[in-house]
């Protein structure tokens, strides 16, 4: 006979409870406290959310929930243990039996409990990303297929097709198909591949770190006791930045909350921006279908920014279709503060220039770098913003990659164009032949030593993998060194480009287009020379500034403004952004906003810009820019920033410098 016995809840003392109405404004309140049951917390820009998410599990433990009942599920691991920390200042409890964590330590967690059930040890380890490539390569060479063949995706290329696949819970065709169609005539090669690399690792008791939720998922869909056994100990699941969840994450916590229904997701589907990294924005918007009976919160109330610039914020957002909506409303008083400003330059290098001078006058003004941003949507489009701080010797912090012109692919350009120019330069010689397949440091010196001694560069022998690719460098030596070539930079890069370095991107990179992109704006930055070697010598000087700052400037304690792309900013906040290259086409980019869906992604996006402001915003558009195609192109303003209600924003009118002569 079965009997069933229930256990007592503890409570605690009388004197630990905490005063959540005089901690809390009422919409925060309204969410801490909300009844048993599924809560979906639309927390907009600046409201507190992880304060909400703090008092919300003091306030299950407080209320007689074990700590080894509730589930805190973050993005990152900082962001839990932050959580958590004040969750134990907060409360006189024990608390380091809360199962808190990224979603990969915590399946990771699981996992170690219950390997064996998937055919794994408990003692299985973790694969880097530099070992899962190197194993990915294995598999590609055991399906028969030459990994030195260049038209085949390179290792972290085949594991960002793996992970995508693994994260939104597809086809290795359809995520080909879907985001990386020049790969579609290779499909069966690569799923070939797959399967290798699949078994390889289990065959050798390892994972790698997309693995980890793939198995933790299928160990809860696959052993209906141990799945029993975890819905009925997470009692409550708390999940942050929930509009950041993919598919597989969002089956994860929705296996696990089966059971009791009470999962509480906080985040903000205005602030849903890593679709192209597989998250998935109708996870918020489904939320309330698939957990019938969800008390819906929204907490408004915003403490970053001014109401001038949250007024531009709502209006912004507010066009999107596919929503919760919302109205952002600042504690901070209106009147000490001014307008948004709108500014229209001629051109890029005009609104480097305004805005470097611009942030003198912020120091001036008692404002100090480090509260200072300006953001983009590409990073292509921050190109001549760096080139005019490093003129004028502003240090400065890229928090969206290195800095535009050390980047591999603009250095590897830049080497055809240098070996051209001087075929007496080593290192551009190497550099070049390091991309060949089959040729290592040691194949590249041979050959450079055959050349220094006198020998025809056309007449060099490459290993027989390299001799294709090899010959279409010696081809493309040619036409760019050809008398109507000479000196023209830009159209040399277009060559360079077209012959090679386009397909070799494709296999090697796995953001192949923005880098494109980057290639493009380089092109359109040479069309400003006469002569390839001054084209050349510009990017040496960008890259070498005698006395000027460095990248580590601020580790040092100098004070440092940011440059970053929209996506790395989110999070952050600063007394002063500038946001820039708000042109259509750029922002929001071509690609997006061909669709709806990703028109209204690029709006998010723009939401996610402003929202980083808390005491002045700047956006910034020039009338023209040098492109690819075009010595000028003629750029309209983003659709984002064209209509705005009349006095929303202060539209700046900028005059050019006069001359000694007016």
């Amino acid at each position: 006979m079965s009997v069933e016995y229930v256990l007592k809840r503890n409570t605690a003392p009388s004197a630990a409870q905490i005063n959540y109405r005089a901690e809390l404004n009422d919409e925060q309140y309204a969410a801490v406290t909300a009844k048993p049951g599924p809560i979906l917390v639309i927390a907009g820009a600046g409201s507190g959310k992880t304060r909400t998410l703090t008092y919300r599990v003091a306030y299950l433990i407080e209320n007689g929930v074990e700590p080894e009942n509730i589930l805190l599920l973050t993005f990152t691991n900082k962001a839990s243990r932050e959580m958590l920390e004040r969750v134990g200042h907060l409360l006189p409890h024990d608390i380091s039996r809360i199962w808190g964590g990224t979603f990969h330590s915590v399946a990771n967690r699981l996992l170690r409990r219950h390997a064996n059930e998937l055919g794994f040890s408990n003692s299985f380890t973790i694969l880097d990303r530099d070992d899962a490539q190197d194993l990915a390569v294995a598999a590609l060479k055991a399906t028969g297929l030459d990994p030195k063949d260049k038209s085949l995706p390179k290792g972290a290329v085949l594991l960002d097709i793996f992970g995508l696949a693994a994260n939104t819970e597809k086809s290795i065709a359809s995520v080909v198909m879907d985001n990386y169609p020049y790969f579609q005539g290779i499909i069966e090669q690569l799923e070939g591949i797959h399967r290798i690399f699949r078994d390889r690792k289990k065959a050798d008791n390892v994972m790698d770190y997309d693995d980890l939720l793939a198995y933790a998922l299928k160990l809860l869909r696959d052993n209906e006791s141990i799945r029993r056994f975890y819905q009925e100990q997470f009692q409550h699941v708390l999940v942050d930045e929930y509009q950041d969840t993919n598919k597989i994450q969002s089956d994860f916590i929705d296996t696990l909350a089966a059971f009791h229904h009470q999962v509480m997701a906080v985040g903000d589907d205005a602030q849903s921006i890593y679709s192209w990294r597989g998250a998935n924005f109708e996870n918020v918007l489904t939320f309330p279908q698939r957990f019938p009976g969800t008390t819906e919160v929204r907490i408004e109330t915003n403490y970053r920014s001014t109401p001038e610039i949250l007024n531009l914020a709502n209006y912004a957002i507010s066009a999107n279709t596919k929503q919760f909506p919302k109205n952002l409303h600042a504690v901070r008083p209106a009147e000490k503060y001014s307008k948004p400003a709108l500014i229209c330059l001629q051109d890029a290098n005009q609104q480097a220039n305004f805005i470097c001078q611009r942030i003198e006058e912020l120091q001036e003004e008692g404002i100090e770098l480090n509260e200072i941003a300006v953001l983009y949507r590409a990073h292509f489009h921050s190109m001549e913003v760096q080139m005019e701080m490093t003129r004028r010797q502003m240090p400065f912090e890229l928090l969206s990659g290195l800095r535009f012109f050390e980047q591999a692919h603009v250095k590897d350009v830049a080497s055809f164009l240098k070996f051209a120019l001087n075929p007496r330069d080593e290192l551009a010689f190497k550099r070049i032949a390091g991309i060949m397949p089959g040729v290592g440091e040691r194949t590249a010196d041979k050959l450079w030593q055959k050349l220094s001694v006198g020998a025809e560069f056309a007449s060099l022998e490459p290993p027989a993998k390299a001799a294709a690719p090899w010959k279409q460098w010696v081809e493309t030596h040619k036409q760019i060194t050809a008398p109507d070539l000479q000196g023209r930079a830009s159209e040399q890069i277009q060559v360079v480009i077209d012959a090679i370095y386009e397909e070799y991107m494709k296999t090697k990179f796995p953001n192949f287009q923005s880098r494109l992109e980057d290639l493009g704006q380089l092109r359109a930055f040479a069309q400003n020379f006469e002569k390839t070697e001054d084209f050349l010598a510009q990017l040496a000087l960008m890259t070498n500034v005698d006395g000027g700052p460095k990248k580590d400037d601020h580790l040092r304690g100098q004070p440092c403004l940011r440059l970053s792309t929209v996506h790395q900013a989110k999070g952050l906040e600063w007394k002063v952004v500038f946001v820039i290259m708000l042109c259509d086409g750029l922002f929001p980019a071509a690609r997006s906003a061909e669709t709806l869906e990703g028109e209204e992604e690029e709006r998010r996006l723009f939401y996610v810009a402003v929202t980083r402001a808390c005491d002045e915003l700047y956006l910034t558009y020039p009338m023209t820019r040098a492109s690819a195609s075009f010595d000028d192109r003629w750029q309209e303003p983003s659709r984002f920033v064209s209509n705005f209600p009349r006095g929303m924003v202060n539209e700046w009118k900028i005059k050019a410098a006069p001359t000694a002569w007016d």
